[in-house]
């Protein structure tokens, strides 16, 4: 148990902002902490899947999300979201799909349980700040999350797109800045690497 718990943002257009958050699971379970590791928008089709549920009965790993991503219509160019072909549905600002929401509002509920409950030491909701930016989730829900938290529970929330009032509310934010990406040379997500 920690004697203290903080909030941490991971956030920006940078590679890296799971992957951070998976290594301070790795590094807490080998201190012998408890983790909760819920992953709002991605299916279990990420290699992390394949790996992390064996690694250590202090590990609980879910994901709420469908077997596709959403963007807000306008917020992606036509010839990214070309490369996602049949992965992505666009909604129109404001009206995210209802399916989606559903899922995202019962993960929620269960980020609540989690950072409230005793159970957990680190509490990781990896894209929830995506969730936020979308719609699909309120600055209140989310502000409800980090201030009905224990006083001895981390809590990491990683994504795009943090709002003012979520970097406010942090203890510890980390900005990922990309300054060069090989998918700009038309290299798609690896295996092992961004997946």
């Amino acid at each position: 148990m920690l004697a203290k718990g903080y909030v941490q943002v991971y956030t920006g257009n940078g590679k890296g902002k799971t992957t951070a958050a998976i290594g301070l699971a790795i590094r807490a379970l080998g201190a012998g902490l408890r983790v909760f590791l819920l992953q709002f928008m991605k299916s279990k089709v990420y290699s992390e899947h394949d790996i992390l549920p064996g690694i250590s009965p202090n590990l609980t790993l879910e994901t709420m999300g469908k077997p596709y991503f959403i963007v807000e219509e306008g917020s992606v160019p036509d010839e990214e979201l070309a490369k996602w072909n049949d992965e992505v549905v666009v909604f129109p600002a404001g009206k995210p799909p209802a399916d989606y929401v559903e899922i995202v509002q019962k993960g929620l509920q269960r980020a609540r349980e989690a950072v409230s409950s005793g159970a957990y030491d680190l509490v990781i909701l990896d894209e929830i700040v995506v969730a936020l930016h979308f719609g699909l989730i309120t600055w209140e829900q989310l502000r409800e999350i980090i201030t009905s938290k224990l006083d001895t529970v981390e809590l990491v929330l990683t994504g795009r797109g943090a709002t003012p009032q979520l970097l406010e509310a942090a203890d510890l934010v980390t900005t990922m800045q990309e300054s060069k990406h090989y998918y700009s040379l038309g290299v798609e997500a690896r295996k092992g690497i961004e997946c």
